[in-house]
This record gives structure tokens, C-alpha cells and sequence, in this order.
């Protein structure tokens, strides 16, 4: 599954990060996935529930996350989902690209006021 991330979607989509980078601490369920990642972004970033559920089912379908559980609070079932290995080593990957580009740019950015050699 990893190696079909890999080659279907080389970097993910922002809501997909956080959501990853959400259920690093542990299994969380999808109202707690939406507060995570708008807390890991300031308020930056506040992921709709169509969006939220949507990129579940496909993180999913590539072994990015797992269902780990199922609750019933109300009377209304709540799933908890987790970070799978694959989906760590994903997360990690688009961590450090995008740690990579942002170098690129941080250290051109530094040279803008110098005068050309």
C-alpha cells in the first residue's frame, strides 16, 4: 500500500497531513481529528466533515489509517481511528519534503539583498 501512495499521490493534500499528524498521539474519532488539526494550525486550518470523512476513506484505502474502534455515545456510533505504520512512514516522508523545499526557499530568501558575485 505504501509504495501505491507513493506512486498515485507523491505529497499530500494539507487536510491529509494534519490528519495524519493528528492521529500520531493515538486513536482519535473525527471530531477529535477536526479540533486537532485546528489546534496543530492556530485556527489556520478547519477541516469540513464532508472533507474530513472523505480523506479518512481514502487514507484508508491506503493503509495510511485503521479504524480501531467503534462507541456508541447518545446513541450515535463513533469510530476512533489510528495512524498505521505505512501511514507513519508516509507522514514522515512528506515531513522532510516538505522541510526540504522550505530550505530551498528559506535559504534563497536570506540571499535576496545581497548583490550578485
Amino acid at each position: 500500500m505504501l509504495e501505491c501512495m507513493r506512486r498515485r499521490n507523491p505529497s499530500l493534500t494539507e487536510p491529509q497531513y494534519f490528519i495524519l499528524a493528528a492521529l500520531m498521539d493515538g486513536p482519535l474519532h473525527g471530531y477529535g481529528i477536526i479540533k486537532a488539526a485546528e489546534q496543530a494550525t492556530d485556527g489556520r486550518l478547519r477541516i469540513a466533515v464532508g472533507t474530513l470523512y472523505g480523506a479518512l476513506e481514502r487514507l484508508e484505502r491506503a493503509g495510511l489509517v485503521a479504524t480501531d474502534r467503534e462507541e456508541t455515545v447518545d446513541g450515535r456510533a463513533r469510530r476512533y481511528y489510528r495512524l498505521t505504520e505505512d501511514g507513519a512512514a508516509v507522514l514522515d516522508r512528506e515531513a522532510l519534503r516538505m522541510q526540504q523545499a522550505a530550505a530551498v526557499v528559506i535559504g534563497r530568501s536570506r540571499g535576496l539583498g545581497a548583490a550578485p558575485a
